[in-house]
């Protein structure tokens, strides 16, 4: 299965391979007594207090669980901290972006491993949970850390929604590249992505598709 080898390669290889793979399943929906094609749509850059609460709002409504990679500085503005509450109590997904949204690459071990302690201590903090999965910015993965206690996971659909600013452009990029087993980036702090994702999830709904968190659909 395409999940399983997903795994494989973010336990096995550095976690700069990990990019679009061939969708196992290009369908519309299961077969008669099939089971449901399973997608993750994961959410960074977040909290944010003005576009989140309306993500989560919509999420809430429809049943869905995402994933969410938060930075630890935006935890600490305006009283987002209640956010990532809600985020465990809605049963989402929360990861870490680290906590100035850095390019880990260029940080000596100590300092790349201090950005993801710093966000880890603070959604413990509210959470009483450590966060288990780390998604690098800009997908850089970390010098001298290949062998690091969390899984580190990229993306397999880029909707570049930071790029066009367009729900429109969004929902048709994702809709149409989107197959079996894909984690799906988007972003919380623009209105225009949440919009976006409200539609997508509607689209993907329509065609038959389930979403789980990405850990879920990683260790499957």
């Amino acid at each position: 299965m395409q999940a399983l080898a997903l795994v494989v390669m973010l336990w096995m290889c550095p976690v700069s391979v990990l990019w679009k793979q061939p969708a196992a399943a290009e369908q519309s929906g299961p077969a008669d007594g099939g089971t449901a094609p399973k997608v993750a749509l994961t959410f960074d850059d977040g909290p944010s207090a003005q576009y989140t609460p309306v993500l989560l709002d919509g999420l809430k409504e429809r049943g869905i669980r995402a994933s969410f990679f938060v930075i630890g500085a935006n935890i600490e503005k305006d009283g987002n901290e209640e956010l990532i509450r809600r985020m465990k109590e809605e049963g989402h997904l929360i990861g870490n972006h680290t906590y100035h949204h850095v390019d880990l690459s260029r940080l000596s071990t100590e300092d790349a491993q201090r950005e993801i302690d710093l966000t880890d201590q603070l959604v413990k903090e509210i959470t009483g949970e450590e966060t288990a999965l780390v998604r690098p910015p800009f997908g850089a993965f970390p010098a001298g850390m290949e062998e690091p206690d969390k899984l580190y996971v990229k993306w397999t659909v880029d909707s570049r929604d930071w790029v066009t600013k367009d729900p429109d452009q969004t929902v048709k990029k994702v809709v149409t590249d989107t197959g079996e087993n894909d984690i799906i980036l988007m972003h919380d702090c623009y209105g225009t992505s949440v919009e976006a994702a409200l539609r997508i999830i509607d689209l993907l709904r329509e065609q038959g598709y389930e979403f789980v968190t990405v850990d879920e659909l990683l260790l499957e």
